[in-house]
């Protein structure tokens, strides 16, 4: 598949650019198809790993965003910073990253775990929380990955 480029090219922000938007945000917002072929999207915390390249997301193991996955497994995922103003403009300066890609879940329990662990990281450092957590819900939750086809990044003017 060919991906639409950016259309405004002088806004485009580069991959590295891009990348570290993806790792420092916690949150953003997931595509899905959904029921009727209605998008589904909704928003989620992620762990972004340089080293595969993925981003992951944890969930409950049911609902309505599971099963879009499992049924249509692309997907995209937006993430966007809280922007800036320059100096005497009303106007937000936001950038923001569309990652399309494919859903894989993550079927073992040990790196699902460690990636749950990784996840928790960018809220608190409390590890002894984190494990409480991951003791107490563990079991209950479905960690998966959106596998990157294509990463575009554009900085965009409210104005």
């Amino acid at each position: 598949m060919t991906f639409r480029e950016v259309a405004r090219q002088n806004r485009t922000i580069d991959r590295e650019a891009c990348l570290r938007l993806l790792k420092e945000e916690k949150r953003g917002v997931l595509a899905v198809l959904g029921d009727g072929d209605y998008p589904y999207t909704v928003p989620l915390n992620h762990y972004f790993d340089e080293a595969s390249g993925k981003l992951y997301f944890h969930s409950g193991k049911t609902g309505h965003k599971v099963e879009a996955m499992k049924k249509h497994p692309k997907a995209s995922f937006c993430v966007y910073d809280s922007g800036y103003r320059k100096p005497g403009e009303w106007a937000l300066n936001i950038k923001s990253v569309v990652v399309f890609g494919t859903i894989e879940l993550v079927e073992d329990y040990e790196k699902a775990m460690e990636l749950c662990t990784a996840l928790s990281h960018k809220f608190t450092a409390d590890d002894a929380y984190i494990q409480e957590e991951i003791e107490r819900s563990g079991k209950g939750t479905l960690v998966f990955a959106l596998v990157p086809e294509h990463i575009t990044g554009k900085l965009i003017k409210e104005s």
